[in-house]
């Protein structure tokens, strides 16, 4: 089981036992296995919102291992995204010419049990991601960099400044991204440190933040969220469409519209990808499409985000709406130059009724 870093910026983690006990579930032999495929963490807060006394309850399911994680998974996909042939370092992938994903860190302040990265890896050793971003300074017309993990907001202030001022130097980049889900599991994480470090980067940060469940968006997420927007830095999201946990018409458009009450912009609802032992958490394309197309009479255009497929070709995302179903099942789009991407979905399990 991977351990807590003393360089780990965030509150501290409840003891595991004491975890369990309050999502009334057992630390046993099964979560024990389960956490050496992708660990257990749980900051106090986020426990806070979820139902102990509910076998169903949403935010349990994503915090809590199943068995199913550890059993065979004939629907899962080795790669679930193409990220395996698109790497140029260890710690940098690039599926488009303009923008590559930098992994700062393999770390989480939570580990949601839906995660494509589950596999881990090691840390970044020291100099490692210095040399990893003086590689890209020789990708010609790379303009936009993406913090990725893990979530790279466990890293310390002080080291995000250094990244920043390391980023800085690749001579054609124009903006920087941030993708964490810290301010849902760890607001306190939202510091005038932070803001700081923000304000110290040489180049625009964007950042998405990863909500999945209208009860994240409690009063402590709020307050993180107003601090960062007051600081001037814009803010998107982007959500997981996860089978017992959003997958309704309501309770999304609860999410997206408030998101975008809080100035917060939804960006995309990605369809789940298909990583071993996450078969609780799928959808097929004809039930998410149905969501999505029964979701745009329930939101305003603007807080309404793309729904995509991240491709297990490696050629990235797609709008799901582009896509056509040759056959049932199997989906294919074409994609820029003239290749043709295909994609075999599995069969539907509760077609959308409208409910």
């Amino acid at each position: 089981m991977r351990r807590e870093s003393s360089f780990m910026s965030g509150s501290p983690a409840l003891p595991l036992e004491e975890a369990a006990r309050r999502l009334g579930v057992s630390w046993d032999a099964m979560a024990r296995r389960a956490a050496r495929r992708l660990p257990l963490r749980f900051p106090e807060e986020y426990l806070e919102i979820v139902d102990p006394e509910d076998p169903e309850d949403p935010l349990r399911r994503i915090a809590w291992p199943h068995p199913e994680e550890l059993e065979a998974d004939p629907e899962a996909v080795p790669d679930p995204v193409g990220e395996g042939g698109r790497r140029l370092h260890r710690l940098v992938l690039q599926k488009y010419a303009d923008r590559a994903l930098l992994l700062v860190t393999e770390r989480c302040h939570f580990y949601c049990r839906f995660c494509f990265r589950a596999d881990g890896g090691r840390e970044p050793a020291p100099g490692e991601l210095a040399e990893a971003i003086a590689l890209l300074a020789k990708r010609p017309g790379l303009r936009e960099l993406i913090f990725s993990g893990g979530d790279p907001l466990v890293l310390p202030n002080a080291r995000l400044e250094e990244l920043f001022a390391l980023c800085g130097e690749l001579p054609e980049l124009e903006t920087l991204r941030i993708h964490t889900r810290a301010p849902i599991h760890d607001p306190a994480r939202v510091d005038d440190g932070l803001l700081t470090a923000l304000e110290s980067a040489p180049l625009p940060v964007w950042t998405v933040v990863h909500a999945t469940h209208p009860r994240e968006l409690r009063a402590s997420v709020l307050g993180a969220l107003a601090k960062w927007r007051r600081g001037g830095f814009p803010l998107m999201s982007q959500s997981v469409l996860l089978r017992g946990v959003n997958d309704d018409v309501g309770t999304l458009a609860a999410l997206f519209r408030g998101l975008y009450r809080e100035g917060v912009k939804p960006y995309y609802l990605h369809h789940p990808d298909r990583i071993a032992g996450t078969a609780r958490f799928r959808l097929s394309l004809t039930e998410g499409l149905a969501l999505y197309r029964a979701l745009r009479e329930s939101v305003p255009g603007p807080a309404l985000p793309r729904y995509v497929l991240d491709l297990p070709d490696g050629t990235g995302k797609v709008p799901v709406e582009s896509l056509v179903e040759e056959e049932p099942g199997l989906w294919s789009v074409l994609r820029p130059g003239g290749r043709r991407s295909v994609y075999r979905d599995i069969a539907p399990r509760h077609p959308y009724t409208g409910s």
